[in-house]
């Protein structure tokens, strides 16, 4: 694993046009009473290590840690930098590493999805070549803060989870609870900020969720760029 910050130019230079760019991308937002308010950006980040772990040619950037997480603004520590500005930082971040042969934007918060598909949808258009990776969605009813998270966290990081303060929050599924939510953000519909319920959480779960995860990135990736 190489994380780009530790490098000096000549290291980069020496190895560019063979290597993918991978960067990280997060938030900085609530995540109800027992997870850190990095924690979108710990599994991102956690995630693109993983995978340059098992691909020599991948290099790590140092993570982007605010997105779009205006739905989170009834709690006190979340920061948003918006959809059209998290666009626009990841379309000039990215034309500035031509020099690799490629960039993958490791995305952990849902939020984000918009901004970053239109940015790499704009560079694709420029000729730059760029893929995107986001958690997949498996579980309607635990989609912030809820068990797969908390395991994650467990498995990355335990000492960032107050276990103590995990408790259920909204569980129906996020179809349901999407009118409230446009209108009213998280806070109209969980008031612990929480969409799921994370006491069942361990960290052998989050073990087993970021292996798979890595594992179908990775073969998702083959042969490119």
């Amino acid at each position: 694993m190489t994380d780009l910050g530790a490098l000096a130019w000549p290291d980069v230079a020496a190895r560019a046009s063979k290597t993918v760019l991978a960067i990280p991308v997060g938030s900085t937002e609530q995540h109800g009473p027992h997870l850190p308010l990095s924690t979108d950006t710990e599994v991102a980040v956690e995630v693109a290590r993983r995978l340059a772990a098992i691909r020599p040619d991948v290099v790590v950037a140092p993570a982007v840690p605010y997105g779009s997480s205006g739905e989170h603004a009834g709690f006190p520590g979340t920061l948003s930098i918006g959809q059209d500005a998290l666009e626009l930082l990841l379309v000039e971040l990215i034309r500035s590493a031509d020099a690799f042969a490629g960039t993958l934007i490791v995305s952990a918060h849902g939020g984000n999805a918009g901004p970053v598909t239109r940015a790499a949808d704009r560079l694709g258009r420029e000729g730059r070549r760029v893929r995107v990776w986001s958690p997949p969605a498996t579980d309607p009813t635990d989609t912030h803060a809820g068990q797969i998270e908390t395991s994650i966290l467990l498995a990355v990081r335990p000492a960032g989870v107050q276990a103590g303060k995990a408790e259920a929050g909204a569980r129906q599924p996020l179809q349901e609870l999407w009118p409230a939510l446009r209108r009213g953000g998280v806070a109209a519909v969980s008031p612990n900020g929480v969409l799921g319920d994370p006491t069942g959480a361990s960290a052998a779960a989050g073990r087993r969720l970021l292996g798979d995860w890595v594992d179908a990135l990775g073969l998702s990736l083959e042969g490119w760029p």
